[in-house]
């Protein structure tokens, strides 16, 4: 069953106000990290990066959108025009469901579900009918192409996400995001499940498909995989899902190994969470800017022969540990 005896406790305005917060600064947070990753990349690689469009060039967000919107909303006519415009929404709507379980403070999360954990992956999962169907739906071969890679991609390193977060599981003996932040208050669980937190971002970094695990869209090639064929604000929903499962992912590492909320008093819970957030958004675009890409099929040997196996070892030592504990 699904805990909702918070929802009674909570008033119905600290409810809609809590889901209020969450929409407007993670939309924004999108928008913000176009820029943000912009800038940093250029500091890192020693170059200028956007200084034109208003100070420090924080209006290229504006005049990136202001473009998306005036492209022509084009849609092939070989396409299957339904699906072609459902699938970038999937993945949108996808992220912002997983941020639901997300514990942002201690009485600062949408809804606190005993299963959290489950929900998150469960929704994360969804994230591939958006490739494939994107791909299928344009009726374009590459673009098929990008979205069967992608997809055994994305459904590969599902499994190593989800064995995984079992050892957390496991030393926390809950599915549920708050309970688990909680038993962090003695030590956060980076220490005991080091392994495991290393696997689960590089999980996270392949689900997110970002560099050096780009493989779904492949921008610096020809043809830039399963979104070939989208334009105007089709593809800007593909790119600001990009940017959302960043954040979700950052997100979900400070949840399970790095406290959450927690930290010293004299910040405000909620400002631990978004500092460690933003570490780990850093550390996303870092990788950008340093890592080449892989083969494809180095991509795939890696995942099966390498974080599968570990993954594994990490859960039956975590059990046998907690057992003789």
């Amino acid at each position: 069953m699904i805990k909702l005896q918070n929802f009674f406790f909570m008033s119905a305005g600290h409810y809609w106000l809590v889901i209020g917060v969450v929409l407007f600064v993670l939309l924004n947070t999108a928008a913000g990290l176009i820029w943000l990753e912009r800038r940093v990349l250029a500091l890192w690689q020693d170059r200028y990066g956007p200084n034109r469009a208003g100070p420090f060039g924080v209006l290229i967000v504006l005049a990136d959108t202001i473009k998306l919107f005036f492209k022509e909303d084009w849609i092939p006519p070989f396409a299957d025009k339904v699906v072609f415009v459902f699938a970038p929404a999937v993945v949108v709507a996808s992220v912002l469901m997983s941020f639901t379980v997300i514990p942002f403070g201690p009485n600062a999360v949408v809804a606190d579900f005993n299963v959290g954990l489950m929900f998150f992956l469960a929704m994360s999962s969804m994230g591939v009918y958006s490739i494939v169907l994107g791909g299928w739906a344009s009726n374009n071969k590459y673009a098929l192409l990008g979205a069967m890679r992608g997809a055994s991609q994305m459904i590969s390193y599902e499994v190593f996400m989800g064995l995984s977060l079992m050892g957390v599981v496991i030393l926390s003996g809950s599915f549920n995001l708050g309970e688990i932040v909680t038993a962090q208050k003695n030590g956060w669980f980076i220490l005991p499940q080091c392994v495991g937190f290393f696997i689960f971002l590089i999980a996270g970094i392949a689900e997110t498909h970002r560099l050096p695990f780009d493989i779904p869209e492949a921008e610096s090639e020809l043809v830039a995989g399963f979104h070939a064929e989208y334009s105007s604000m089709k593809f800007g929903l593909f790119f600001i899902g990009e940017y959302l499962g960043i954040t979700l992912i950052s997100s979900m590492v400070v949840t399970l190994y790095f406290g959450g909320w927690l930290g010293p008093a004299f910040l405000p819970p909620v400002i631990w969470f978004v500092l460690k957030t933003f570490a780990f958004i850093l550390l996303f675009i870092l990788l950008r800017a340093s890592m080449p890409r892989p083969r494809y099929d180095q991509l795939m040997e890696y995942g099966w022969k390498i974080l599968f196996p570990l993954s594994l070892l990490n859960l039956l030592i975590t059990a046998a540990i907690k057992l003789l504990i």
